[in-house]
């Protein structure tokens, strides 16, 4: 097929580009800016656009279809070229399905967990050959490319809460009609689209109720939201997931069952979770609690997920995804109880529409109080290109409801102030769904 990409850069986008391009596709695609990683894998497989914007001379009726990203508007020009001469238009979820129809489409959802979940299934499913497309939004180690279309019987997908496109305004889970749904847990998230918490809640039963009746949905018990999803939806079939019974032993985490031991290499009780919901799925694809604990065992973790990016006898840095407030108090809690003798840095950006809108702000209440000195940042500048009323450092400390906060508003003096700290038995974890404005994690300890 010959397929245009509008919006290439986008991580799923870009990640779908390239396994289509390894496919056998003619692929090309323009954005009006794309930022690394993506733009160095589009180089290395020779799909980058040779100008940066949006061109209309590159719709012609020899396209086979054009595949849309969230990041261009409802009026990009190549986007009307593509209608005026009425070329097949998706959405990448879209596509995915059309793609995955004639499959067991097991989609991963919740508001926090479902990268990690969806990247635990996909080692597991690789170290005992079972054949599966996928799409991820991280980065795993040992996979070339994120996304993967063949003639596989399933598809694993990480099922996103946000819209569709421009033109399509369900969220993306839906449109993936999950044979197999995971919910890992539900609070409050994407304020600019779901106003209320309410209207959030209502998307997951949605996404609950599309399971056929020869499909499941496997829910966290531990989150009230997910068991009353789960009691209200109309699917026959309904598994729960809970902490597995484990051993906390010189900070390493040890699963233990049927009399046997599983050593982890990630940590905390959020990510015990996500292995219980994992492991749900892959006993559902027939796959024995021996070899998925065996296989787990040697999963490092998904990219930017409490990522380890500087370690030593006495000081580690992290860095880490998390960005919603149950998402601060999963990370922070899990370094912790892993190194319950250190003090803990614990710095957010908030980065995010939702957590630079101050009545959203108010939910962080509280969500850093385990870290002995807890720090956000914010950058005016991002505020103004959201185009949402600008905060205070007053505003933002009052949300946090935390007498230790420190707030900063400038990177450089923020960077300024961790370097100048008295490291020794203490960690650091940075957590953003940005990059702290460019900042270099790795010179913080530094002399």
């Amino acid at each position: 097929m010959k397929i245009h990409f509008i919006a290439i850069g986008g991580s799923a986008m870009h990640n779908l580009a390239i396994s289509l391009k390894i496919k056998g596709d003619e692929i090309s695609g323009s954005d009006d800016e794309i930022f690394e990683p993506a733009a160095g894998r589009l180089k290395k497989y020779n799909i980058y656009p040779k100008d940066i914007g949006w061109h209309p001379s590159r719709i012609n009726s020899d396209l086979d279809a054009v595949i849309i990203g969230m990041h261009a508007r409802a009026d990009n020009p190549e986007l009307i070229k593509a209608k005026e001469l009425n070329i097949k238009i998706y959405s990448y979820p879209e596509f995915i399905y059309e793609q995955s129809k004639n499959k067991t489409r097991i989609v991963i959802g919740g508001s926090h967990g479902k990268t990690s979940i969806t990247s635990m299934i996909l080692h597991v499913l690789n170290e005992v050959n079972f054949p599966c497309d996928y799409m991820i939004g991280a980065q795993l180690e040992g996979f070339e490319v994120m996304t993967k279309l063949s003639d596989a019987s399933h598809i694993l997908i990480e099922g996103d809460e946000y819209l569709t496109s421009p033109l399509d305004r369900r969220p993306k889970f839906h449109v993936y009609k999950p044979t197999i749904g995971v919910i890992s847990g539900i609070a409050w998230d994407h304020i600019n689209v779901f106003p209320t918490f309410e209207n959030y809640l209502e998307q997951f039963q949605i996404f609950a109720n599309l399971i056929p009746d020869d499909g499941v949905l496997i829910y966290c018990k531990e989150d009230i939201y997910c068991k009353q999803i789960a009691e209200n939806s109309t699917g026959k079939h309904k598994i729960p997931y809970t902490l597995p019974e484990f051993i906390l032993k010189k900070g390493q985490y040890i699963i233990v069952d049927e009399g046997e031991k599983y050593t982890l290499q990630v940590f905390g009780q959020h990510n015990l979770l996500n292995i219980e919901a994992a492991h749900s799925v892959c006993n559902r694809l027939g796959i024995s609690n021996y070899s998925f604990y065996s296989a787990i065992q040697s999963f490092k973790g998904a990219s930017k997920r409490l990522e380890v990016v500087y370690d030593d006898h006495e000081k580690t840095l992290y860095k880490d995804f998390a960005h919603a407030p149950s998402k601060l108090k999963a990370s922070i809690a899990a370094v912790k109880e892993k190194f319950p003798n250190r003090q803990l840095v614990a710095c957010v950006e908030l980065h995010t529409f939702s957590s630079l809108t101050a009545e959203f702000l108010k939910q962080y209440a509280h969500s850093m109080d385990k870290a002995d000195l807890p720090i956000v940042y914010f950058n005016p500048h991002a505020i103004a290109l959201k185009k949402l009323p600008l905060l205070s450092e007053d505003i933002v400390f009052n949300a946090f409801a935390n007498p230790k906060l420190q707030v900063f508003q400038n990177a450089q003096t923020l960077f300024d102030f961790l370097k100048s700290l008295d490291w020794q038995n203490k960690n650091l974890l940075m957590m953003s769904s940005g990059n702290f404005d460019g900042m270099k994690f790795e010179h913080f300890f530094n002399s």
